[in-house]
């Protein structure tokens, strides 16, 4: 099942939280693909629509970890081509939530690798099971340029993302331990991210 742990420094759990009934009812294998603390509220991404998300929608969650609240606001994503289009990552950093938009196609098949931002002002979430409030996204990279330049091919699974203390960008790729793989790895820098 799908939840947050809470572990220590020594990677003790401190704390397991599971989904309220509400998610647990239209959750599906695809979970949460980031988390990242704002204030008090625990913010996760969902990688792909669940049982009540219309097409194209997914749902960035919110936990207040001190009201032990659950809320929730959509997410539109890019139009779907071939394969399937989801999220890989939350990041949060001044007053913007980022985050991977991709699809699941590879080489000359990868359309969407980016990184989208939305603005913390407007991620209000709604109760669970009420209608959610949509938020706006603004593009800030478009990474298939970067992949394409590493002379390989456009490897499906752009995962990893954070923000330095200095303001750079700096994205993991995974390869699933290789399995319908080349086995190859990429970590790299974006630049400064405003």
């Amino acid at each position: 099942p799908h939840g947050i742990v809470h572990v220590d420094a020594k990677g003790r759990i401190k704390e397991q939280i599971g989904l309220p009934a509400e998610l647990a009812a239209v959750e599906t294998r695809f979970g949460f693909e980031g988390i990242a603390l704002q204030g008090d509220t625990l913010w996760m991404a969902v990688q792909r629509e669940w049982g009540d998300d219309p097409k194209g929608m997914v749902k960035l969650v919110a936990y207040d970890t001190k009201a032990k609240e659950w809320g929730a606001v959509h997410y539109p994503l890019e139009p779907k081509g071939a394969g399937w289009m989801g999220l890989s990552e939350l990041t949060i950093r001044g007053d913007y939530a980022y985050v991977i938009e991709r699809d699941n196609q590879l080489g000359d098949k990868a359309v969407v690798k980016k990184i989208f931002r939305v603005k913390l002002a407007d991620m209000v979430p709604a109760k669970l099971g009420s209608e959610l409030p949509v938020v706006a996204k603004e593009e800030v990279r478009d990474l298939l340029p970067v992949l394409k330049s590493y002379g390989g091919y456009v490897l499906d699974k752009v995962e990893g993302f954070t923000i330095d203390a200095a303001g750079e960008g700096w994205v993991v790729t995974d390869n699933d331990g290789v399995d319908d793989s080349s086995g190859e790895t990429l970590f790299f820098s974006i630049g400064k991210v405003e």
